[in-house]
């Protein structure tokens, strides 16, 4: 059995390869590295006049009436599930892992994500989560004192020195955010976090507490650069113009909803904020009028087909995911313990049954749709000689 997968990126690159020797659980792909392959297929799925190279690929790849299986993650995954809504006669399916396509527009709440990495820190330890949701007041308070900035960048050990107390509060929130958001089995984040803050030497006061879970989190490092994740990297960049433009998720926290501060979502802020770096006017309405999302079983029942939703509920996301089927073939895979795209991370000895399970029952859909997709294809051939 032959098809082509077509695995969607962030960049909005596709990357299409043969893929043979399908087992009862596993997909063996021949994979490329390096520009230098030939074997790499570069694509902008955004743009339409990708659609005219597909009698190229498949003759390149002698794939005539080969399916296309298009797989992404989180950004990748939104796109892989609409790449299929847009051009079912160009894909027979669709893979979406940790897809939070109904976190726009309002149709899941603000709050949302918060409340995941909430729940993830206040399951693995009340305790920690305690500490963590009374630091915030305990910064402030420590900020207000004469020279207290200071004593926050001694007590934090910031390599440069504290300007705003916020600085500190928003490298504290992204270091909680990550963690939660990859809480993967191998080194499980969150555990190591409250385990070094409720693991703090007997003394500490609340602060000591929270550095010791940043220290556990960053490593054992000389000073802590709180700009850590705020670099200009071209991923950091190109994915903070997006959310300035088209992907528009308004994600806040709220007053005592959370272990976080109170800092709702903002559009009139936030649109000031991306007119300031990129001279853009976000969209916030762009996706659910181009994509829908709005009443999505309603629509989609009537035909969509081919999709797979997954998603870990540990994955901050999973609250802007699809959760539930929604027909017989556009359906959701989610795991309790799972974190943010997990299920398409490559196979360790070490992962749990439930990932194992997770993906074999993906393989098994995918194997469904090609099985029905040949059966459909050997009929019509037998209807056309005749």
């Amino acid at each position: 059995m032959v098809f082509l997968l077509g695995l969607i990126e962030s960049q909005l690159i596709m990357e299409a390869k043969v893929l043979k020797n399908i087992s009862d659980t596993v997909i063996s792909v021949t994979t490329v590295n390096g520009s230098h392959c030939l074997d790499i297929l570069p694509a902008i799925l955004s743009d339409p006049e990708w659609l005219t190279r597909q009698p190229e690929i498949e003759k390149k790849y002698k794939a005539h009436k080969s399916p296309v299986i298009v797989v992404g993650g989180s950004y990748g995954g939104m796109l892989a599930s609409w790449f299929r809504l847009k051009y079912p006669h160009i894909t027979l399916g669709a893979l979406a892992s940790s897809a939070p396509i109904l976190y726009f527009d309002e149709i899941a709440p603000q709050v949302g994500y918060y409340s995941i990495v909430t729940k993830d820190f206040k399951e693995t330890s009340e305790s920690c989560y305690e500490t963590v949701r009374k630091s915030w007041d305990e910064i402030d308070k420590v900020a207000s004192r004469p020279n207290g900035l200071s004593i926050l960048s001694k007590k934090f050990k910031t390599c440069n020195e504290l300007k705003r107390s916020i600085d500190l509060k928003d490298y504290l929130d992204s270091i909680y955010a990550e963690a939660a958001q990859y809480n993967e089995p191998s080194t499980y984040p969150v555990s190591n976090i409250c385990g070094s803050i409720d693991g703090a030497p007997q003394g500490s006061d609340i602060l000591g507490k929270i550095f010791a879970g940043v220290a556990a989190y960053m490593g054992n490092n000389s000073c802590y650069d709180l700009d850590e994740f705020n670099h200009p990297t071209e991923t950091f960049l190109g994915w903070r113009w997006q959310t300035c433009s088209e992907m528009v998720m308004p994600i806040g926290h709220g007053h005592k909803d959370t272990m976080f501060p109170t800092s709702p979502f903002n559009l009139t802020s936030f649109t000031k904020t991306c007119q300031s770096l990129f001279g853009v006017q976000p969209k916030p309405h762009w996706v659910t009028t181009y994509y829908g999302g709005r009443d999505l079983k309603l629509i989609l029942h009537r035909f969509a087909s081919n999709i797979i939703f997954s998603n870990g509920l540990r994955d901050p996301y999973s609250i802007g995911g699809v959760l539930e089927n929604i027909s017989e073939s556009v359906v959701a895979v989610s795991t309790v313990k799972g974190s943010h795209c997990l299920d398409i991370l490559p196979a360790q000895k070490s992962d749990p049954e439930w990932l194992v399970m997770q993906r074999r029952t993906e393989v098994e859909i995918i194997e469904g749709w090609l099985t029905k997709y040949y059966n459909d294809l050997a009929v019509f051939k037998d209807q056309t000689r005749s």
